[in-house]
């Protein structure tokens, strides 16, 4: 996660007392996390986790599943207090070596939950796939069946982005009856050609203009390159696009270095031919404008799985929670409310869509109310 939620977290402190006044440790749980999350470990923020800090031991192993066995890695916490969660990164090229899914899996483990993060090969390529629902599913299960990792046969799924929404369709999934504790989806979807049409048009689904984050829509273009350009061009246009969305990545961290990814990004550009040329211009001058029309006829046929989608699929049985960014451009948050809505008669749903986050990142300035807000709503999750 990034740096700068600490910019508006003195006035946690006065909540952090409160929490220890009213004695709920679910609340000071909720408030130790958010501070982990947003990255503040100093002055009295630091006094509290460090306070609350566990020794946390960290593994690599393999998972079976359908489709092949999976990368995974376990954050083993000294003391437990909760149900393992198996917690699965957006479309990144780093899987589980994603610095802020790592974060957020240290922060859950340090809280006294052990994390799972297992790597379905699919979202290393940024693509978006019913074989992603199946390896959630067949991740969750095998966790359950551990009895080290899961001694009533329960665990938590927790999906950021458009894992989320997979997350929620996998608790659904009979194999996972009465094994699923909880479900968190951090701005995640529920429909996803719904979705796809948003980022297409930069329309919401209630009607209101909000301009797409480009991310999203190059992974469309990612996605769909086979019915865009000849056979022997989808390749190259994939691997340039996958240099543009890791050029993209490095600006969080490295940005000498996603100067000259960008740049290699451009070079691949020149060398294609038509039509890759002229769409992979699109993607290096961010132009959402040109790519959304002429992905548009494409994106039906690419999300018209139920697979893919938590409200075209199986409501899970078991609690889930929603959380979004309130201006979030890659996934809108309203995509949450409408997931809410088509959930609520199923089973318990809770949501919280807040200005501390934007799409899937606590990097936002907001008042203590909202702050509170986040904190009430990890509070409970955490009490699963």
């Amino acid at each position: 996660m990034r740096r700068r939620l600490w910019r508006v977290l003195p006035a946690l402190l006065a909540l952090g007392l409160l929490g220890l006044l009213l004695a709920t440790p679910d609340a000071l749980r909720g408030l130790s996390l958010v501070l982990r999350a947003s990255g503040r470990q100093d002055g009295w923020a630091g006094t509290l986790t460090s306070w609350r800090t566990q020794p946390v031991e960290v593994s690599n192993l393999q998972i079976p599943s359908r489709h092949g066995p999976l990368r995974a890695r376990l954050y083993w916490p000294q003391e437990h207090r909760g149900h393992t969660v198996v917690l699965t990164s957006g479309v990144h090229a780093d899987g589980i070596d994603e610095p802020r899914l790592v974060t957020l899996a240290r922060a859950l483990a340090t809280e006294g939950l052990p994390v799972l993060t297992p790597e379905p090969v699919d979202l290393l390529r940024y693509e978006i796939t019913p074989r992603l629902t199946d390896m959630l599913e067949d991740a969750a299960v095998w966790t359950a069946q551990q009895p080290h990792l899961a001694p009533d046969g329960k665990v938590s799924l927790f999906g950021i982005s458009f894992s989320g929404g997979l997350s929620v369709v996998a608790a659904g999934r009979p194999r996972l009856k009465d094994k699923v504790a909880a479900t968190l989806s951090l701005g995640g979807h529920g429909d996803l050609s719904r979705v796809l049409a948003f980022l297409c048009t930069g329309v919401t689904p209630d009607g209101q203009p909000l301009k797409p984050h480009d991310y999203g829509v190059v992974i469309i273009l990612l996605n769909v390159a086979g019915q865009l350009v000849p056979p022997e061009q989808v390749e190259p246009l994939r691997a340039a696009i996958r240099t543009f969305l890791r050029a993209s990545h490095l600006t969080l961290t490295d940005t000498r270095r996603a100067e000259e990814t960008f740049d290699e990004a451009r070079r691949m550009q020149a060398r294609m031919p038509e039509p890759s040329s002229r769409l992979m211009e699109y993607v290096n001058t961010r132009d959402v404008a040109a790519l959304g029309p002429l992905l548009l006829p494409h994106v039906q046929s690419f999300a018209e799985n139920p697979a893919v989608s938590p409200e075209r699929s199986p409501a899970p049985t078991s609690p889930v929670y929603l959380l979004h960014g309130a201006d979030d451009t890659v996934i809108p948050a309203i995509e949450s409310a409408l997931l809410l809505r088509a959930l609520k008669p199923h089973t318990e749903v809770h949501r919280l869509a807040t200005p501390l986050i934007t799409h899937a990142e606590f990097d936002r300035s907001a008042g203590m109310r909202d702050v509170w807000r986040l904190i009430a709503f990890w509070a409970g999750l955490l009490a699963e």
